[in-house]
């Protein structure tokens, strides 16, 4: 079926996505700015002692990727799926209270509480990350979905880049780091 009214055709341009979105953009990008400038780097090296030997950089990998496999699929339960834009907003901040909290576990906990926090670090960023992928596209036409999508995509890369690049400020101050 074809009609000669363009304002069917319109969709909203790159600016005009990214300014009414730009509250999930940035929480995209905060969420692996987060997760990634703690983990592995500053897990890996400062963690003490522990009885789990060589073991424990394994079991700390494989418990955040566990714990973000879990999240992703967390959002399929309705009542956990977090849509509201300041509710997204509040939990990606409160994430970054997992600092101190990392801190002193490495510096007084043992790797229970470790384990614990990195597994948690997992969770969160997957169900968050999924809840905004989820919740930012509704409401737009197809071509605007996609726009948006790849919009958030730039973010989550540029915080990938961020966290990945903050990661490596665990060396400073080690005699020997490189």
């Amino acid at each position: 079926m074809q009609t000669d009214d363009a304002s069917n055709n319109q969709r909203l341009n790159n600016k005009e996505l990214l300014v009414q979105n730009i509250d999930y953009a940035v929480n995209l990008a905060l969420i692996y700015i987060l997760s990634l400038s703690i983990f592995p780097g500053f897990l890996y090296e400062n963690t003490g002692h522990h009885g789990l030997g060589s073991w424990y950089a394994l079991v700390l990998v494989a418990m955040y990727n566990c714990g973000n496999l879990v999240g992703r699929y967390t959002p399929l339960v309705e009542w956990l799926k977090i849509e509201n834009r300041k509710g997204l907003t509040i939990a990606t901040l409160s994430r970054f209270f997992l600092i101190p909290a990392f801190y002193f576990s490495a510096k007084f906990g043992d790797q229970g509480w470790m384990i614990m926090l990195v597994t948690f670090l997992g969770l969160t960023t997957g169900h968050l990350n999924v809840c905004i992928l989820i919740t930012a596209p509704k409401g737009y036409k197809g071509p605007e979905k996609n726009a948006l999508g790849n919009l958030l995509v730039v973010f989550l890369t540029g915080g990938i880049v961020a966290g990945t690049s903050l990661g490596w400020l665990w060396l400073i101050g080690k005699k020997n780091a490189f």
